[in-house]
């Protein structure tokens, strides 16, 4: 019986960015934001809008506790107007939250997944990680910084719909169709960020259907990523990729081949539905995207309140 893997490894050696960057490298395609990338995303700021694509950090997020390990932050007051000093003088509050790194918005670092024993770069996985974190590919090491351009594919518009049915698999003539209608390019070094409109259906009250039946890219969009030299893909889902996976004995592919081949910095449930509004009421489709992961050492992702910048 055929391996399932065998399409993956064989899909990998067209597209891993092992050794482009060094042996040592942990930064994967971060390294494509140039300095000259940053000044064009820099040119992006031409109105002095804002926008946080980050979901809140509350009770109230997400997660079902159906993902092992993965709960919605517990927010909890360790002082609550203490005196300080001086009767009548300085008092003060403080709080401390419980939390996974990857409850809501968030990055995914690059010991997120691996295959075949190794996490990107060919680190082992056995050496790397440990119940201390990920001695290699951990967010820390993205922690300069996640500044560059951002193009956001609204494909949900671009059908027509308020969103995508859950489980759509989205091939690339789509992402060439989106960039067409929209009139923008996709540039090397850009953060592509998609907007399928699934987040409605968390903000519905239908967590599990959120989680577990998102619309996303197929596998066949990997090296469509990769032939155009993105630097991070993110999307208003919870995994980039369709769910239920196209094929159900292969799971994660875009994950595996992304994340532990390419080396590509996966950003997962951003808030997208203002900015899209905004873009099409003024036809700008590009911004500056500032997300700085938290450093966190040997941290497996971390959360995110990522800004778009127009």
């Amino acid at each position: 019986m055929p391996d399932p893997m065998d399409k993956v490894r064989a899909l990998a050696k067209r597209v891993s960015n092992w050794g482009r960057w060094g042996q040592d490298d942990e930064r994967g395609t971060l390294n494509l934001v140039t300095p000259e990338v940053l000044l064009r995303a820099a040119g992006c700021v031409r109105q002095g809008r804002l926008f946080s694509l980050g979901l809140a950090l509350g009770a109230d997020g997400p997660q079902t506790g159906t993902v092992v390990g993965r709960f919605n932050p517990q927010h909890y007051m360790t002082a609550i107007g203490a005196p300080f000093g001086t009767p009548g003088g300085f008092h003060y509050s403080d709080d401390v939250i419980v939390m996974p790194l990857q409850c809501a918005t968030q990055w995914d670092s690059l010991a997120h997944v691996h295959y075949d024993g190794l996490l990107y770069n060919g680190a082992s996985a056995g050496e790397a990680l440990s119940p201390a974190g990920a001695a290699r590919n951990g967010i820390e090491k993205l922690g300069d910084g996640v500044a560059t351009r951002g193009v956001l594919l609204d494909l949900a518009r671009a059908r027509g719909l308020d969103r995508l049915p859950p489980g759509s698999v989205v091939m690339p003539a789509e992402l060439d169709a989106a960039l067409a209608r929209q009139r923008v390019s996709l540039e090397p070094g850009d953060a592509l960020l998609l907007r399928t409109g699934h987040l409605g259906v968390f903000r519905a009250g239908d967590r599990e259907t959120y989680l577990w039946q998102g619309p996303g890219l197929g596998i066949d969009c990997v090296e469509w990523l990769r032939e155009r030299d993105v630097a991070a893909v993110c999307a208003d889902n919870t995994a980039i990729e369709v769910m239920p996976c196209e094929d159900p004995a292969l799971f994660y592919p875009v994950h595996l081949l992304g994340i532990r081949d390419m080396g590509l910095l996966f950003g997962e449930m951003f808030d997208l539905d203002a900015l899209a509004a905004d873009c099409a009421r003024d036809g700008q489709w590009d911004f500056l995207l500032s997300a700085p992961p938290l450093k966190v050492t040997g941290g497996i992702g971390s959360p995110v309140n990522p800004l778009a910048l127009k």
